[in-house]
């Protein structure tokens, strides 16, 4: 029996909601990285970008636990010297939710090429709208 392998061009793409509000940041970022992937297909192929696109909706809702919201640090680095820019997690929850969850769900994905195909599936929106209605996206319940 041959090992199936999967090629680019046959790739068949689904489009998933996830509504993350009341829901743990890691959650759902390794839910959303998992499907990114396409690990959740009998076709995984790792040298393949298999995945299917994932749009993550009330990203400023999400949820963590413990103390980060104080104590979870994320740095920025302008390449100039003293161009450190550091945010504590509370500040980037109320203004860069995207930006966060975004971080969260690409550092879960190969960092290569193929990692960075990966994450241009990846759409985030702070609120309960998007605008990608036309695609008839299937929602994904994360419990």
């Amino acid at each position: 029996m041959k090992t199936f392998m999967q090629k680019k061009e046959n790739v068949e793409r689904i489009w998933y909601v996830i509504d993350a509000e009341g829901k743990t940041l890691g959650r759902v970022a390794t839910k959303a990285a998992t499907i990114l992937r396409g690990k959740h297909k009998p076709t995984y192929t790792p040298s393949v970008d298999c995945g299917d696109y994932v749009i993550i909706i009330n990203a400023s809702k999400v949820n963590l636990t413990g103390n980060k919201l104080n104590d979870k640090m994320y740095y920025n680095h302008s390449g100039y010297p003293g161009g450190l820019r550091e945010r504590t997690a509370k500040v980037m929850v109320e203004k860069y939710p995207e930006e966060m969850l975004e971080r969260a769900v690409k550092g879960m994905l190969p960092h290569n090429s193929l990692g960075r195909s990966m994450g241009k599936k990846l759409f985030v929106y702070a609120g309960s709208e998007h605008k990608h209605e036309a695609q008839k996206p299937t929602v994904l319940n994360i419990d």
